[in-house]
């Protein structure tokens, strides 16, 4: 949802649901996994990145993708595969409705999405060059996104049934970064290349799963009240 004057403000939110079945541990757990068997834990690096750095190279993914083919607007999970290359394959989010989903990914990835996130600045309506006259102040926007996250009113997801614990754990800011917004962009945004932003949210890393279907459903509400639900029907195996 992009945030302005009459939503939330300005900036970007998403939220993302599933329902998955995890069968796969990290080899290596890199610290304590609070609880949930095949969630990477938050607080070291998996496959090169640390879950705020995944949480940039997640928003960059998005909004790289022309609004037509764009997963993040996908009611079907059609377009789950644009823009997906390397180890860690991005699970879309939405921008507030409640879409149901089924996606193909092929076996061997892991999977990273957000439960509530959040992106503030320049290319998304919150400072120069989107927003004429306003500096851009990292500080600030990173005041601002955190005040976003804050005191979220549910953060949930189940796998095959069983939720996952303490979500809250799972937060973390992203380090600086820039946004390219192709023609046709999500929400008419301008074409080009845009820095600084930040994000912040909650994220889910996940250990590759095993060959076959997996259901999930999450729903995640923010402080102000915006509300996401999403249901992803995955089907582990499909071929590159």
């Amino acid at each position: 949802m992009i945030r302005n004057s009459k939503q939330y403000g300005r900036g970007v939110i998403a939220a993302f649901a599933l329902v998955l079945g995890l069968t796969l541990l990290p080899t290596k757990p890199l610290a304590k996994s609070e609880g949930n068997p095949g969630v990477i834990p938050p607080n070291g690096k998996a496959y090169g990145s640390t879950y705020g750095g995944w949480g940039a190279k997640w928003w960059q993914w998005v909004f790289s993708i022309p609004a037509p083919v764009n997963p993040n607007l996908d009611p079907t999970g059609a377009n789950c595969g644009q823009g997906q290359s390397g180890p860690v394959w991005f699970l879309a989010g939405t921008f507030g409705d409640s879409p149901t989903r089924t996606c193909a990914v092929p076996t061997g990835k892991a999977l990273f999405f957000p439960v509530l996130n959040i992106a503030f600045g320049a290319g998304v309506f919150d400072c120069e060059p989107t927003v004429p006259g306003v500096p851009c102040n990292v500080d600030t926007l990173r005041a601002a996104a955190a005040a976003a996250m804050d005191n979220p009113l549910l953060l949930e997801v189940s796998i095959d049934g069983a939720p996952l614990q303490n979500l809250s754990a799972y937060r973390a800011q992203s380090p600086v970064f820039s946004l390219t917004f192709p023609d046709d962009a999500v929400f008419g945004l301008p074409t080009g290349t845009f820095t600084p932003q930040v994000a912040d949210g909650y994220w889910v890393l996940l250990a590759p799963l095993s060959k076959g279907a997996h259901i999930i459903h999450s729903k995640g509400i923010a402080n102000n009240g915006f509300v996401a639900e999403v249901t992803t029907n995955l089907i582990i195996g499909h071929q590159e």
